[in-house]
Protein backbone atom coordinates (compact mmCIF):
# COMPACT_ATOMS: atom_id res chain seq x y z
CA UNK A 1 0.00 0.00 0.00
CA UNK A 2 2.97 2.11 0.86
CA UNK A 3 4.27 1.66 -2.59
CA UNK A 4 1.50 2.35 -4.34
CA UNK A 5 1.30 5.97 -2.54
CA UNK A 6 4.40 6.54 -3.30
CA UNK A 7 4.45 5.65 -6.76
CA UNK A 8 1.61 8.13 -7.13
CA UNK A 9 3.50 10.94 -5.24
CA UNK A 10 6.44 10.69 -7.43
CA UNK A 11 4.15 11.36 -10.58
CA UNK A 12 2.10 13.98 -9.01
CA UNK A 13 5.69 16.00 -8.33
CA UNK A 14 4.74 19.44 -6.68
CA UNK A 15 0.87 18.08 -5.91
CA UNK A 16 1.81 15.18 -3.96
CA UNK A 17 1.23 17.41 -0.58
CA UNK A 18 -2.36 17.46 -2.22
CA UNK A 19 -2.78 14.08 -2.80
CA UNK A 20 -1.38 13.04 0.83
CA UNK A 21 -4.04 15.61 2.41
CA UNK A 22 -7.14 14.24 0.39
CA UNK A 23 -5.86 10.86 1.42
CA UNK A 24 -6.02 11.67 5.06
CA UNK A 25 -9.10 13.32 4.97
CA UNK A 26 -10.86 10.25 3.41
CA UNK A 27 -9.51 7.97 5.75
CA UNK A 28 -10.92 10.04 8.51
CA UNK A 29 -14.10 10.02 6.88
CA UNK A 30 -14.42 6.71 6.61
CA UNK A 31 -13.52 6.18 10.09
CA UNK A 32 -12.17 2.56 10.23
CA UNK A 33 -9.26 2.34 7.97
CA UNK A 34 -5.38 3.35 9.87
CA UNK A 35 -3.44 6.68 8.27
CA UNK A 36 -0.32 4.12 9.11
CA UNK A 37 0.21 3.86 5.36
CA UNK A 38 0.08 7.32 4.38
CA UNK A 39 2.10 8.70 7.26
CA UNK A 40 4.67 5.94 6.00
CA UNK A 41 4.61 7.36 2.73
CA UNK A 42 4.66 10.95 4.17
CA UNK A 43 7.74 10.30 6.03
CA UNK A 44 9.34 8.30 3.01
CA UNK A 45 8.74 11.18 0.15
CA UNK A 46 8.99 14.01 2.18
CA UNK A 47 11.46 13.33 5.08
CA UNK A 48 10.91 13.01 8.89
CA UNK A 49 10.09 16.31 9.42
CA UNK A 50 8.26 17.30 6.75
CA UNK A 51 6.60 14.25 6.12
CA UNK A 52 5.67 14.53 9.46
CA UNK A 53 4.12 18.20 9.09
CA UNK A 54 2.17 16.58 6.42
CA UNK A 55 1.05 13.90 7.99
CA UNK A 56 -0.22 16.38 11.37
CA UNK A 57 -2.00 19.23 9.03
CA UNK A 58 -3.61 16.17 6.53
CA UNK A 59 -4.99 14.41 9.63
CA UNK A 60 -6.01 17.65 11.34
CA UNK A 61 -7.91 18.26 8.04
CA UNK A 62 -9.66 15.17 7.88
CA UNK A 63 -10.91 14.93 11.56
CA UNK A 64 -12.02 18.68 11.12
CA UNK A 65 -13.93 17.70 7.42
CA UNK A 66 -15.13 14.51 9.36
CA UNK A 67 -16.78 16.58 12.06
CA UNK A 68 -18.30 18.64 9.53
CA UNK A 69 -19.88 15.64 7.51
CA UNK A 70 -21.10 13.57 10.10
CA UNK A 71 -22.29 16.70 11.92
CA UNK A 72 -24.82 17.46 8.88
CA UNK A 73 -25.38 13.65 7.86
CA UNK A 74 -25.68 11.43 10.64
CA UNK A 75 -27.94 14.31 12.69
CA UNK A 76 -30.75 11.42 11.03
CA UNK A 77 -29.13 9.15 12.89
CA UNK A 78 -30.26 8.14 16.58
CA UNK A 79 -27.58 8.29 19.37
CA UNK A 80 -28.38 5.19 21.16
CA UNK A 81 -27.86 3.48 17.77
CA UNK A 82 -24.33 3.91 19.05
CA UNK A 83 -23.23 2.18 21.73
CA UNK A 84 -19.04 2.60 21.41
CA UNK A 85 -18.31 4.16 25.21
CA UNK A 86 -16.65 6.83 23.58
CA UNK A 87 -19.45 8.53 21.97
CA UNK A 88 -21.44 7.96 24.29
CA UNK A 89 -19.54 9.90 26.68
CA UNK A 90 -19.10 12.44 24.51
CA UNK A 91 -22.86 12.99 23.86
CA UNK A 92 -23.27 15.30 26.65
CA UNK A 93 -20.59 17.40 26.64
CA UNK A 94 -19.98 21.11 25.56
CA UNK A 95 -17.44 24.28 25.97
CA UNK A 96 -13.94 23.62 27.93
CA UNK A 97 -14.84 20.41 29.25
CA UNK A 98 -15.39 18.96 25.84
CA UNK A 99 -12.39 20.22 24.96
CA UNK A 100 -9.96 18.40 27.18
CA UNK A 101 -12.15 15.32 26.99
CA UNK A 102 -11.34 15.38 23.03
CA UNK A 103 -7.59 15.91 23.77
CA UNK A 104 -7.27 13.49 25.96
CA UNK A 105 -8.78 11.09 23.94
CA UNK A 106 -6.50 12.36 20.77
CA UNK A 107 -3.30 11.66 22.48
CA UNK A 108 -4.28 8.11 23.28
CA UNK A 109 -3.41 6.05 20.29
CA UNK A 110 -5.27 2.91 21.22
CA UNK A 111 -9.06 4.96 20.96
CA UNK A 112 -10.58 4.64 16.95
CA UNK A 113 -9.90 8.42 15.64
CA UNK A 114 -13.19 7.63 14.28
CA UNK A 115 -15.32 7.42 17.58
CA UNK A 116 -14.22 10.20 18.91
CA UNK A 117 -15.42 12.39 15.98
CA UNK A 118 -18.18 10.73 15.35
CA UNK A 119 -18.94 11.45 19.43
CA UNK A 120 -18.45 14.98 19.21
CA UNK A 121 -20.26 15.42 15.82
CA UNK A 122 -22.90 14.43 18.02
CA UNK A 123 -22.03 16.25 21.18
CA UNK A 124 -22.71 20.18 21.55
CA UNK A 125 -18.95 20.88 20.76
CA UNK A 126 -18.29 23.64 19.03
CA UNK A 127 -16.77 23.09 15.51
CA UNK A 128 -13.80 26.00 16.89
CA UNK A 129 -13.27 24.28 20.01
CA UNK A 130 -13.43 20.85 17.95
CA UNK A 131 -10.58 21.83 15.58
CA UNK A 132 -8.47 23.19 18.27
CA UNK A 133 -8.54 20.24 20.33
CA UNK A 134 -8.43 17.49 18.11
CA UNK A 135 -5.42 18.65 16.12
CA UNK A 136 -3.78 19.44 19.34
CA UNK A 137 -4.15 16.17 20.41
CA UNK A 138 -3.29 14.62 17.04
CA UNK A 139 0.15 15.68 17.27
CA UNK A 140 1.54 14.00 20.00
CA UNK A 141 -0.63 10.67 18.47
CA UNK A 142 0.85 11.36 15.38
CA UNK A 143 4.64 11.65 16.50
CA UNK A 144 4.55 8.65 17.72
CA UNK A 145 3.14 7.06 14.84
CA UNK A 146 5.69 8.81 12.82
CA UNK A 147 8.15 7.44 15.54
CA UNK A 148 6.95 3.74 15.17
CA UNK A 149 6.57 4.21 11.55
CA UNK A 150 10.26 5.72 10.63
CA UNK A 151 11.55 3.12 13.27
CA UNK A 152 10.04 0.24 11.22
CA UNK A 153 11.49 1.24 8.00
CA UNK A 154 14.96 1.21 9.31
CA UNK A 155 14.77 -2.37 10.75
CA UNK A 156 15.73 -5.44 8.19
CA UNK A 157 13.69 -7.45 6.74
CA UNK A 158 13.92 -10.63 8.99
CA UNK A 159 13.62 -8.67 11.85
CA UNK A 160 9.63 -7.06 10.63
CA UNK A 161 8.65 -9.95 9.73
CA UNK A 162 9.63 -10.83 13.32
CA UNK A 163 8.10 -7.92 14.31
CA UNK A 164 4.34 -8.43 12.22
CA UNK A 165 4.13 -12.23 13.57
CA UNK A 166 4.31 -11.08 17.22
CA UNK A 167 2.36 -8.06 17.00
CA UNK A 168 -0.85 -10.47 15.05
CA UNK A 169 0.02 -13.00 18.06
CA UNK A 170 -0.32 -10.24 20.63
CA UNK A 171 -3.57 -8.60 19.08
CA UNK A 172 -4.93 -12.47 19.01
CA UNK A 173 -4.46 -12.84 22.40
CA UNK A 174 -5.97 -9.37 23.33
CA UNK A 175 -9.01 -10.25 21.14
CA UNK A 176 -9.53 -13.61 22.74
CA UNK A 177 -9.34 -12.24 26.10
CA UNK A 178 -11.73 -9.16 25.69
CA UNK A 179 -13.73 -12.01 23.69
CA UNK A 180 -13.83 -14.18 27.11
CA UNK A 181 -14.12 -10.83 28.77
CA UNK A 182 -17.58 -10.34 27.45
CA UNK A 183 -19.05 -13.72 27.71
CA UNK A 184 -18.51 -13.57 31.16
CA UNK A 185 -20.31 -10.72 31.98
Amino acid sequence: MKETILQIFEQAGLFAIFISLFVNILISIIGVLPSVFITAANLTFFGLYHGLIVSIIGEGLGALISFVLYRKGLRIWRLKDFQHPVILKLKHLEGYKAFWIILSLRILPFIPSGAITLGSAFSKVSLTLFAIASTLGKIPSVIIEAGAVFGFMQVELKWKIVIIIVFVIISTWIGRVRGKETTNR
